[in-house]
């Protein structure tokens, strides 16, 4: 791949997460609604189309992407409710984050064996 292709993806990528950031001072909703939106899945596809990904394989990754984002929600289940019981954000963040790794760990473990891909 050339490196401008490369240094485009890392600069649309980048862009979203500061233009997220930035709206969140503003409005806590908008940043929210930005940075849920499954921009980082749709830009991987487009790359990976762009890139000579046939059907199959974009139907495969996109599949496997719904299966994985069902463990990341752990985290912002957890990550609330340890801060609003008066946990310091960093401990919380990283309990929130080893008990996200766990659900991800057991949601891998049930694609390898078939359970969600049948």
């Amino acid at each position: 791949m050339i490196w401008y292709q490369v240094s485009l993806r890392v600069l649309l990528s980048g862009g979203i997460v500061v233009a997220a950031s930035e709206l969140a001072k503003r409005s806590s909703v908008v940043g929210a609604l930005l940075i849920s939106l499954p921009l980082a899945s749709m830009m991987t596809l487009m790359w990976l189309h762009h890139d000579g990904q046939d059907a199959e394989q974009l139907a495969l990754f996109s599949k496997e992407v719904l299966w994985l984002v069902i463990p990341s929600l752990a985290f912002f289940l957890t990550l609330p409710l340890l801060l609003n019981n008066g946990l310091d954000f960093i401990p919380a963040i990283l309990l929130s984050s080893i008990f996200t790794a766990a659900c991800y760990a057991a949601s891998l473990y049930a694609l390898s064996v078939g359970l969600a891909t049948g």
